[in-house]
């Protein structure tokens, strides 16, 4: 499985675009968004800065582009050629598979949340003790896993012409409802309960919660938890499912 990692990680930093997308990108995003506002602006319904929101938006919708959108389509594709078949006869069972494609993807979002939060730093003055900057950064890497199993699932649940369209749905709906582009503090309390049992905004509840020197909340873990479970378990399905067709 760790060869299978290293390979993973290997061909996805070949992927200029890809990286372009996933590591800048959302850098860029942030200073569009942030640069021009105050230090000291802070966002209606909370008690986080503008700056400070919008740097943990972004390193969490970095995140999660990396991980998302590189495996549904790669895994597709992969199908499509083979190579998973080839991988079916090895004896690489399904959960060493699905791992291996969630560790590799999460390797590579890590540059994308640190650059961010280093701008935030530097470009907009954001000051967190240190423990806060560690603590953000991992949360927010470790939480990025669970789209990391979905891309999986949905790459194996989908043909190499819809994976695209479907993740990108999926990755367009789960950063709206999430908060990642507008905060939804100004939402209808009751619309704001319901989105928080969608991924999208605990996703983002765990950078947030850490901003303001609290720990993340147990029910934000406990969202995203079931959440991984159940992308990674459908994703090990259907491996297992294709390895008794072959």
């Amino acid at each position: 499985m760790k060869t299978l990692v290293k390979l993973e990680i290997a061909r996805t930093v070949r992927n200029r675009r890809f990286m372009f997308f996933s590591v800048l990108y959302p850098s860029i995003l942030f200073l569009v968004i942030a640069g021009g506002t105050p230090n000291d602006k802070v966002i209606d319904g909370t008690h986080i800065t503008f700056a400070a929101y919008y740097m943990v938006a972004m390193s969490a919708f970095g995140a999660m582009t990396s991980v998302l959108m590189g495996n549904a389509e790669r895994i597709a594709q992969e199908r499509q050629k083979g190579w998973v078949r080839q991988l079916r006869l090895t004896a690489l069972p399904g959960s060493g598979y699905v791992t291996a494609k969630i560790a590799s993807a999460a390797t590579v979002s890590l540059p994308s949340i640190v650059i961010v939060m280093l701008i935030g730093a530097l470009a907009k003055g954001i000051r967190l003790d240190a423990w806060q900057w560690v603590a953000i950064a991992f949360a927010t890497w470790a939480g990025s896993l669970v789209f990391a199993a979905l891309g999986v699932a949905i790459g194996y649940l989908a043909t190499v012409d819809v994976a695209r369209p479907i993740s990108m749905i999926c990755y367009f709906v789960i950063a709206g409802l999430g908060g990642l582009w507008i905060p939804v503090t100004g939402w209808p309390h009751w619309t704001q309960e319901v989105l928080g049992y969608l991924p999208g905004k605990p996703y983002a509840g765990l950078g947030q919660a850490m901003v303001l020197g609290d720990a993340p909340h147990a029910k934000d873990i406990a969202v995203l938890a079931v959440y991984l479970m159940i992308f990674a378990g459908t994703a090990a399905w259907m491996y297992r499912k294709d390895t008794r067709r072959a």
